[in-house]
């Protein structure tokens, strides 16, 4: 069986996007890295590509000003012409318009440091600290043409510990965000993950045991 051609998106170090080349190197995951796209050209996350023997591209927003159309175009025929049929969010620091977002529908998945729906956008961790809660986390979702919304697919929670500062917080959720998002990865190219509204179901057995928060289908 053909493997899911996937598309990445980055702009930094790609911690997530070495996490998902690890799991894509195995011949027997259901999916390969055909591209990883950055918009800035000194992002880590390409020589992490490079070593793994994945295309890189680099497609500079700062070449297109007062011109996203443009920009996201570009990315789009880079990703159309790298055959990518799914693509993941992994570090991409650029808020995406909803004509992009549409054009993905349904194959668009990013990774957020939160349980969703709670904390959206920056400095997750130092917010989650300050609202004294107990469990934090992380969620991969299908992205929608709102900031950090869409159907959940996979979540995993990490305790806030007594004495955790945000590194210390963060540094337990980065390694939740290494674990799933492969599985999302996974769960999609198998195709069991279906979508109904707002709400991503995952079908067939066994699910993965593995310490991840996922909605069954019944």
């Amino acid at each position: 069986m053909a493997r899911l051609k996937v598309g990445v998106l980055i702009s930094g170090r790609g911690s997530n996007l070495q996490a998902l080349l690890d799991a894509a190197g195995d011949p027997s995951f259901p999916a390969e890295i055909a591209l990883v796209l950055s918009n800035k050209a000194d992002a880590f996350g390409l020589e992490r590509a490079a070593r793994a023997g994945v295309a890189t591209a680099v497609i500079d927003h700062r070449a297109f000003p007062k011109d996203k159309p443009g920009f996201e175009a570009a990315m789009t025929a880079a990703l159309d012409g790298a055959g990518v049929e799914l693509v993941c969010l992994a570090g991409f620091m650029r808020l995406l318009s909803p004509s992009f977002v549409e054009r993905w529908h349904d194959r668009l998945i990013n990774i957020h440091p939160s349980l969703l729906p709670s904390f959206k956008g920056l400095d997750t961790h130092e917010r989650a600290l300050a609202a004294g809660v107990r469990l934090h986390g992380c969620t991969v979702h299908f992205v929608r043409a709102e900031m950090d919304d869409g159907p959940i697919i996979v979540q995993a929670a990490v305790p806030v510990l007594p004495g955790d500062d945000a590194h210390s917080l963060a540094d337990r959720v980065l390694g939740a965000e290494h674990r799933i998002y492969p599985l999302a990865l996974r769960l999609i190219a198998e195709g069991r993950v279906t979508v109904e509204g707002q709400r991503a179901t995952v079908t067939g057995h066994p699910l993965p045991d593995i310490p991840a928060l996922v909605n069954p289908a019944p």
